[in-house]
């Protein structure tokens, strides 16, 4: 089962502060772990939101887009891991092994074909496949890995 682990925002992460290298060095190490036990897929740190946007969509599919920063912090993501695991128990596991300290650490399934049911019909599935051939197993595909 493919996770994504969401790292939360916080004061920090928002005001631009980057980590220190004891901290940078503590990360480094928990990820080539996991990269030594083949978990991580994928992994990153995201700017500050003061640089990103939000598009909204209304009913009739209109954009509106709103520039960064976003008021409440908590909601927002500083950073993110793609993980390959057994279980949700697994990733959970993974995760109390971190350096974090004073942080909040989401982790959400990816969605499977299985997950959409009849509605994901096998012209569909065979069009995400097409998706997928293109992009290379790069981790990324939403609905057909199992």
């Amino acid at each position: 089962m493919r996770v994504m682990v969401l790292v939360k925002a916080n004061e920090r992460s928002e005001a631009g502060e980057m980590p220190t290298t004891e901290e940078l060095n503590e990360m480094g190490r928990f990820n080539d772990q996991l990269v030594k036990a083949g978990v991580m897929l994928a992994g990153d740190g995201l700017a500050a939101s003061k640089e990103g946007k939000r598009v909204r969509f209304d009913n009739e599919g209109s954009a509106t887009v709103v520039d960064g920063p976003f008021a409440e912090t908590k909601e927002l993501v500083a950073g993110f891991w793609i993980w390959e695991v057994s279980s949700m128990d697994e990733a959970t596991e993974w995760l109390q092994r971190s350096p974090f300290r004073d942080s909040e650490v989401e982790i959400r399934r990816f969605l499977v074909a299985e997950d959409f049911g009849a509605a994901f019909t096998p012209e569909m599935r065979a069009a995400e496949q097409r998706i997928q051939d293109h992009l290379g197993d790069i981790g990324g595909d939403t609905a057909t890995r199992p």
